[in-house]
């Protein structure tokens, strides 16, 4: 009969004596994992390409508006200058494609590497994991929209002839764009992330919400087109010279009275709709044209719908969910 030989080894194991932060910091540390992943620290140069390559495409608007305001005195077109509520409208496309492509990046990998487990022991719980994941996320995309917004603020007024005449004027500004920034930061943090809890594939993830925020663009923006119809009147003057007048017929949309119902379809546009509404304008789109015919209400009723919707959904799903 063969005996096995055994041996102790002392390797020093000693018990944790330092202070004990609990659920909180282990909170803290799931949300600073959620912005690191975000942003690519800690991983390959190429996981840090996109979010430079985000930083830098939102960024370009802010700077080329500072320029324009800067020689519209020279050209005359103050009025026509580009403001906060124009860079929103012109970011948020760029947000949703950066939120469709790194989103999945904080829920797909854990659930399929089954790695959830390890999260979830005590003192964390699936509430303090999604809430952890939602925080760090919408942490980076509000730091996005914030940072072009900051800079085209700060350069407007060292941009205008009287500087403090124009802050003095246009302060409101800045708590109307960092209003508008929760909203749009808000809704292009929640629909992807709850769009890849059902998934352990990123790819799949990202497509399907850049899929569905372009179909429901173009299915929007054909459904309230208006063409437009122009009507050339000729008036000849006793003199005998001839005076062409232009005139812009007002023309139907495809949908008639129902056009503005249908640009709800665009959910791309949910958050510029409370923009707008922030800003006190209208977006030039036919689209959002036609959604401002209906009373405001009915617009951030959407907003809060397919935002507060898919959040009750993504805590939904990983209280279901089998680890």
């Amino acid at each position: 009969m063969t005996q096995s030989n055994a041996e102790v080894f002392d390797l020093g194991y000693q018990h944790y004596d330092g202070p004990r932060e609990g659920r909180m910091r282990a909170r803290k540390a799931l949300w600073t994992n959620g912005v690191r992943t975000a942003l690519g620290l800690g991983r390959s140069t190429r996981a840090k390409i996109l979010p430079l390559l985000l930083f830098a495409s939102v960024m370009t608007p802010a700077v080329v508006f500072v320029l324009i305001a800067s020689t519209a005195e020279e050209l005359g077109a103050g009025s026509q200058v580009p403001g906060h509520a124009d860079y929103y409208q012109l970011v948020s496309i760029l947000v949703l494609i950066f939120s469709a492509i790194i989103a999945p990046e904080l829920l797909c990998p854990d659930r399929r590497d089954r790695v959830l487990h390890l999260y979830l022991v005590r003192p964390l719980t699936s509430d303090d994991y999604v809430i952890g994941r939602w925080l760090a996320f919408f942490t980076i995309t509000l730091a996005l929209v914030y940072s072009g917004q900051i800079v085209l603020f700060v350069g407007s007024i060292f941009a205008a002839p009287e500087p403090i005449d124009y802050l003095r004027d246009n302060w409101r500004d800045a708590p109307r764009f960092l209003a508008a920034g929760l909203a749009v930061a808000a809704f292009t943090t929640t629909i992807p992330l709850a769009v890849s809890a059902f998934t352990t594939r990123r790819a799949f993830a990202a497509g399907f919400v850049i899929g569905l925020f372009i179909i429901s663009l173009a299915t929007a923006s054909a459904l309230t087109e208006c063409p437009d119809h122009e009507e050339r009147v000729e008036i000849t003057d006793s003199s005998g010279g001839r005076q062409v007048t232009v005139t812009s017929e007002e023309c139907e949309p495809v949908t008639g009275e129902h056009a503005k119902w249908f640009g709800l379809i665009n959910l791309g546009g949910a958050p510029i709709y409370i923009s707008d509404w922030i800003f006190d304008e209208v977006n030039s789109d036919p689209s959002y044209q036609a959604v401002a015919e209906l009373p405001i209400g009915i617009p951030i009723g959407v907003y809060f719908l397919l935002t507060l919707g898919p959040a009750a959904v993504l805590v939904w799903r990983y209280r279901k969910i089998q680890i």
